[in-house]
């Protein structure tokens, strides 16, 4: 209860520099004398420690400071008085509460303790408090028990001692303290009324259990101490804990009345242990869909590991957020990366599969499987002991055959991966300190719609946000600022890796990745990846670029719109094929849609290309692909071209190119302009029957001249007389010995100019 609210009552004196004429010399009573116009109290506006307040120079053995307003004394209320004052000159004299009691006639009700407790002012400069508490029942703390007489005061402090000191009084405060002498008129039950120990030792379950139902929805107190809870407790009212709770892992505290972080803070002391018993409970009880951080930073310790925090967490589907609030690592050695080394048997037959695996047992789940043959993010899904034998996230490329194999476990921050499937988990708004010590983000076996928005991914060791199975699923990541621990090394050099994703349509919108080693890779189909902004070139002049987004599928129905690509490049591969060569049965590359792009790399060698298709066996060529209205600049030396074929392990089958459109983008700094179409004006000055146009370095990927739209003349055709030729000419293609030249063909000597549309592809 506060009367203040209840009974519209103004218990506040005014400040001190509203005015000194509010406040008495004397003790507060009508026409008693004022401290306005004294020469001894002054106000002073910008003190250090209380801003406006009042100085006082003491003059007199009992100098008073008493508020003129009537201040009500109703029955069952309790009021503090308190001022904050410091010594600043001279004696320091001693300060105390004071007050002046008045009956409803006016007069003074006597015998009763109007003072409290003198308080020494030590040092100079040093703010020292003073307070009492005035009420009608006389009660433990009640300094000025005034019982049922008085029906209003005149409080203040009164300075006692030695004359000639000077001092400053910040404010005079009135408060109404009701509540820390009614508790059920403040809604508080103390769990120790219902036989809560608080020994460390004792089970206080039941205690807990019944003071909340008790509550009834009032506050249930925990005081000082430590409570062994030794089953599943669930709080329905309201808590605040000052001591502290010890329970086993498998029991879980849901606090029904208070679910947030500094609840769970304060019932457990330690902030890596109240976080995970905020998890446990954010995914065992359904009543609570968000876990609020509140704002606050929280030291971890240790790796989140879900299966260990929620035992019998199995398979989840509901939705739960996490949100609002800064989460750092404490460096320590749970952090470190698990390695092991082994020699394992590879059959194409069994594509994710290592049999005869030696050393198995010290293997992780979970960890990144690195060796001859292996594509870029495969990880260990499950590990059969007895059979000696891992299951792979993806086909290798390189063939059967027995080889040796390396295997890291990175830690990560919150690590779902012994949850056989989780969806639909949210972070928002959270900045993830990592320290260059651990990573993100593992997600489960299974599930999909993990969202991640507005948040800050500062520092990751090594991954950011990794999938060894099919959680990936439908992953989204919004508006999240993604910081490398390696903005320092050189591109070839960083080994980090924001996002892989193996499943289908992740959406990647708004976020920026900064100076990664790689910033996706990506197999899967349907992803739409938008208004990003990746970059990760270094300081070195004439740098290598490396991939920053690698799409390792080969129809991939993937849509790239409206990015920043930064020093870096888009790499597309088939490098989870553990037959890599083409195949009568299965689709090549295609399914690619790159617009609206911003391009940019700044000192680099020529021969560096934006869009790059590496392919990892035989026969393969394109089948779908868009590059439209791109931007593509180059700041300092030209390059070549925008796009190339890495031909490391393969090169493209030209005859079977279609359905390839680059067209409506914009170069600076490139050389050879591509386009599919390309149209070319071609001039022939000597009458020839036959004419040689050259398309070498116009059509993408260097391709063969396949096929012609059409020629159009747009100057007289003329021949060795410069007589009018009107005949139509026709078209060879796939001519010279690179097979990148066309040939009109005439039945005579001709000369004249023509504009040739001429691809790499049939359109269909």
């Amino acid at each position: 209860m506060n009367i203040a609210i209840t009974d519209g009552l103004q218990l506040m004196p005014p400040s001190f520099a509203a005015g000194l004429s509010a406040w008495s010399r004397e003790y507060g009573t009508p026409g008693s004398a004022t401290w306005a116009n004294q020469l001894n109290a002054a106000i002073v506006s910008a003190d250090p420690d209380f801003g406006s307040c009042l100085e006082i120079n003491k003059v007199a053995d009992v100098t008073r400071i008493r508020f003129m307003g009537e201040t009500p004394i109703l029955p069952g209320t309790y009021l503090r008085i308190s001022a904050r004052v410091k010594a600043i000159a001279g004696p320091r004299p001693a300060v105390r509460v004071a007050g002046w009691a008045g009956d409803g006639g006016r007069n003074h009700v006597t015998g009763l303790v109007e003072e409290g407790a003198p308080v020494n002012l030590p040092t100079y400069g040093e703010v020292v408090e003073v307070s009492a508490i005035v009420g009608t029942g006389k009660r433990s703390g009640v300094n000025m028990p005034w019982g049922s007489g008085p029906i209003y005061g005149h409080f203040g402090i009164d300075l006692v001692g030695g004359n000639g000191g000077a001092l400053r009084i910040e404010s005079v405060k009135i408060e109404d303290v009701t509540s820390v002498f009614l508790r059920q008129m403040m809604d508080i039950v103390d769990v120790r009324d219902y036989g809560a120990i608080g020994n460390g030792t004792t089970d206080d379950a039941a205690a807990f259990a019944a003071a909340d139902k008790a509550a009834k929805g009032r506050v249930l107190v925990v005081p000082d101490g430590v409570y062994r809870i030794a089953s599943d407790l669930t709080i329905a009212s309201p808590v605040r804990f000052t001591g502290t709770l010890t329970m086993p892992r498998a029991a879980r505290l849901t606090l029904m009345g208070s679910f947030d972080y500094p609840s769970y803070a304060a019932a457990f002391g330690d902030e890596t242990e109240a976080l995970k018993r905020a998890l446990q409970a954010l995914f065992g009880y359904t009543d609570h869909a968000e876990l609020n951080l509140r704002g606050r930073r929280i030291d971890l310790k240790e790796p989140l590991i879900m299966s260990e925090i929620a035992p019998g967490l199995s398979d989840y589907g509901s939705r739960r957020l996490i949100c609002n609030g800064q989460i750092r690592i404490v460096d320590g050695s749970s952090w470190n990366t698990g390695t092991a080394s082994s020699q394992a048997t590879y059959e194409t037959g069994q594509p994710t599969t290592l049999n005869n695996v030696a050393n198995v047992a010290n293997i992780e789940v979970g960890s990144l499987v690195t060796g001859p043959g292996v594509g870029r993010e495969v990880y260990v899904q499950s590990k059969n002991i007895a059979a000696r034998s891992i299951v792979l996230s993806q086909p290798l490329y390189g063939g059967s055959g027995t080889r040796n194999y390396q295997f890291r476990r990175f830690r990560y921050m919150f690590d779902f991966l012994g949850v056989d499937g989780c969806s639909r988990v949210n972070f928002s708004e959270i900045e993830f300190i990592l320290d260059g010590r651990a990573s993100f983000l593992m997600l489960p076996q299974s599930g999909q719609m993990f969202h991640v928005r507005d948040c800050f991914i500062s520092g990751p060791s090594d991954r950011g946000i990794t999938s060894v199975g099919r959680a990936c699923q439908d992953l989204l990541v919004d508006r999240c600022q993604f910081l490398s621990s390696e903005m320092g090394v050189n591109a070839q050099d960083r080994t980090s890796i924001a996002i892989n994703i193996n499943a289908n349509d992740a959406k990647i919108r708004e976020n920026r990745f900064v100076r990664f080693g790689t910033f996706m890779v990506a197999t899967g189909t349907g992803h739409l990846i938008s208004g990003n902004h990746w970059f990760q070139g270094d300081d070195t002049a004439a740098g290598k670029r490396v991939p920053g987004l690698v799409i390792a599928q080969k129809n991939c129905k993937m849509a790239i719109t409206g990015n920043y690509v930064d020093n870096n490049v888009i790499e597309w591969t088939n490098e989870y094929d553990a037959l890599p060569n083409f195949g009568p049965d299965e689709y090549s590359f295609g399914g690619l849609s790159i617009s609206g792009n911003h391009f940019t790399v700044k000192q680099v060698l020529s021969d560096f290309a934006w869009i790059s298709i590496r392919p990892y066996g035989t026969g393969h060529h394109i089948h779908g692909l868009t590059v439209s209205n791109n931007v593509f600049l180059v700041i300092g030396p030209k390059i070549q071209r925008i796009d190339k074929v890495d031909t490391t392990f393969a090169d493209l089958d030209y005859s079977r190119m279609r359905n390839i459109l680059f067209d409506g983008n914009t170069f600076n700094g490139v050389l050879n302009y591509v386009a599919n179409p390309v149209q070319i004006t071609h001039t022939q000055t000597s009458a020839q029957s036959s004419w040689v146009v050259q398309l070498t370095d116009c059509l993408p990927f260097k391709a063969w001249a396949r096929n012609v739209d059409s020629v159009t003349a747009v100057s007289m055709i003329q021949d060795a007389n410069n007589g009018r030729i009107t005949e139509m000419p026709w078209v060879r293609t796939e001519q010279g010995a690179a097979r990148k030249n066309l040939q009109i063909e005439w039945s005579k000597a001709a000369k004249g100019k023509v504009v040739v549309r001429a691809r790499m592809d049939s359109p269909d």
